[in-house]
């Protein structure tokens, strides 16, 4: 649907955001709206702001860890000897009872 067959636009401003990159984003919003203190940069996602001079930081990304990473945190490594001790008397219990 075009613009004329939608009837009159609200009036509208743009406001800049600039992301760490430096880059610039000029969304368009209602001049009645309010606008957000950040947006999110189109080129690269980080977060924008309105002071060119002092745009947000980029966010913190956690590294990857894995399931052992994790296991370790919560476990000892008594705690890991006493489960694997444990699974593996009933493995051999079940290899036992096959033969």
């Amino acid at each position: 649907m075009g613009e004329s067959e939608r009837g009159e636009s609200a009036p509208r401003h743009r406001v800049s955001y600039w992301c760490a990159n430096g880059h610039e984003s000029r969304p368009s919003f209602a001049l009645e709206a309010e606008e957000p203190e950040s947006w999110d940069c189109p080129r690269c996602g980080l977060p924008a702001g309105r002071d060119e001079k002092a745009p947000p930081a980029p966010p913190r990304n956690e590294p990857y860890k894995t399931h052992l990473a994790y296991v370790k945190e919560r476990r000892s490594d008594a705690d890991g000897e006493a489960i694997l001790a444990e699974a593996l008397a009933k493995l051999r219990a079940q290899r036992e009872g096959e033969f």
